[in-house]
Order: C-alpha cells, then sequence, then structure tokens
C-alpha cells in the first residue's frame, strides 16, 4: 500500500453503507473515502447450504451463482474498483469427480448466461489461475469472454478458477528467474516490484478487504500476496445466503477499523494532523 489511512466509526456513512438505494454518485465524500478499492471473498458453505435442504452439493453451487450476481451488483453499485471471487482452488480437485464435472459444466454455463450482462453494465472479466488443465472448449470461453469485456470501464471482477496463492507466488517467480538466466536482469533486480509485475492482478490495488462465508478462519491458498495488508472479515452466513445487507455489513466493519500499515496509531494522528 502507498498510503495510510484511518477509518473511523461515522454513524452517518453507516448508514449510508447499509442502504441499498444509493448510487456512487450519491455517497458521501465520507463513505467514499471508507470504501475499500479492492474486495475479495471466499464462496464457501455452497455444499453444506444444499445439505441443510437436503438436496445435494450441485444445487448448492447453482444457488451460489445467485449470490455472485447479487455480490457483482453491490459492488458495482458501491464504485468497488475490484472483486476478487475465489470460485476453484487449485486443491478443488481432490473433491469427487462427479462434483468436480459439475462445477466445470456450471462455470461454463455460467459464462455464457452471465456475459451479456456482464458486459452491458461495464463488468471486466478476468479469470485468474492456471487454466491449462480446463478443457479446450472451456479455455476457448473463457478466451472470449475476457475478450468481450476487455474494453469494460466499470468493475473488474477477478474470478479465481484452478488459483493458489503458491502458485501465484511460484509462476512469478519462475518468469523472473527465466529473465535472469537469458539475461534480461540481473539478480540484484529481483526486487518486490518486479515479483508484484509477473503475479496476477498485477495492474490493481491490493485486497482492501477479504471476506469469507461459511463459518471457517482461514485463507486457504488465496492471493496471500495480494492481501498482506488486507482487513479481515469472517461471518458464519453460508455463500447462498451471502446477500447485498451482507455485502454491506462487512464493509461497514471495514469502514470502522483503523488500518496502519505497520505504523502506531499515533503516527495516524500526526499524520492526520497534516
Amino acid at each position: 500500500m502507498s498510503s495510510t489511512v484511518e477509518f473511523e466509526s461515522d454513524p452517518k456513512a453507516d448508514s449510508e453503507l447499509m442502504t441499498s438505494q444509493l448510487l456512487p454518485g450519491q455517497l458521501s465524500d465520507a463513505v467514499k473515502q471508507s470504501l475499500p478499492k479492492h474486495v475479495a471473498i471466499i464462496m464457501d458453505g455452497n455444499g453444506r447450504w444444499a445439505q441443510l435442504q437436503g438436496k445435494a452439493r450441485v444445487f448448492g453451487h447453482k444457488a451460489g451463482v445467485k449470490a455472485v450476481r447479487r455480490a457483482v451488483s453491490t459492488a458495482s453499485q458501491l464504485g468497488i474498483e475490484s472483486l476478487t471471487l475465489f470460485a476453484f482452488s487449485s486443491e478443488n480437485w481432490r473433491r469427487p469427480d462427479k462434483e468436480v464435472s459439475l462445477l466445470m459444466e456450471l462455470f461454463f454455463t455460467v459464462l455464457q448466461r452471465e456475459l451479456k450482462l456482464l458486459d452491458k453494465n461495464q463488468v471486466k472479466l478476468n479469470i485468474i489461475g492456471d487454466i491449462s488443465r480446463f478443457s479446450p472448449r472451456l479455455q476457448k470461453q473463457i478466451a472470449s469472454a475476457q475478450d468481450k469485456t476487455a474494453a469494460n470501464t466499470g468493475l473488474i471482477l477477478n474470478v479465481a478458477a484452478n488459483y493458489g496463492g503458491r502458485w501465484d507466488i511460484l509462476q512469478a517467480a519462475q518468469k523472473l528467474a527465466e529473465k535472469v538466466e537469458s539475461g534480461e536482469i540481473s539478480s540484484s533486480q529481483m526486487t518486490e516490484e518486479a515479483l508484484n509485475e509477473h503475479l496476477c492482478m498485477q495492474s490493481q490495488s491490493e485486497v482492501d478487504l477479504m471476506i469469507r462465508t461459511g463459518g471457517d478462519y482461514r485463507i486457504s491458498n488465496f492471493v496471500l500476496w495480494q492481501a498482506a495488508y488486507a482487513e479481515f472479515v469472517f461471518t458464519d452466513t453460508l455463500w447462498p445466503d451471502f446477500d447485498e445487507q451482507a455485502f454491506r455489513n462487512a464493509i461497514a466493519i471495514f469502514a470502522r477499523r483503523q488500518r496502519r500499515f505497520g505504523l502506531t496509531g499515533s503516527q495516524i494522528e500526526e499524520i492526520r494532523a497534516i
């Protein structure tokens, strides 16, 4: 992060964040300042949601698509710059073959169905992760969806598919190592900034707020580098039940926290007084 910002509790700001009718242009300056630029969400609980209703896990994943639609809509309404959703981790291949196959088919179907709506609302779709393991059919659909929305200027929607935070760092390090081997750069030029340039989402701001639904308290190898200074909000709400109000509640929690980035509270006060 390049700057240090403090967000204090403001009853009026909290009220605005909770009001679903307000659009970005109608939000007060205090609220705009308190909004995260980049939100990442671990969408957990689809399977359990279905099981609680006596249904197969796939019904939970289908219901989760509706929650994705709500999250994208809310992020767009609030003027958030980037929304990163953990759709399929590199560890999810360990799940039963049938469930993985259903997830892949659902992913393909959603890309087809949602593309027109994303494009209409100026959402730029960005799939992050190692897609080489996906079928040629799905890879082609991903490329088409990204090309279709590439020029859009609204919310950047990053969908993490076959993604792992360690993989992201490793592939960036390998690219830098190749440059050293070819003589393009020296080993002394392998800096944090250079590594960051080869990570997924390198042109976007770091994650400000990470939300995990489903009641677990871990980040599960998700955007490890980009979330170095993120604020975390954990909720017991299962992903299919994560609605617009739940999203706004999480942002309101974020807005009340003091972000120090290694400084002390006193230093923050001094900066604010300048």
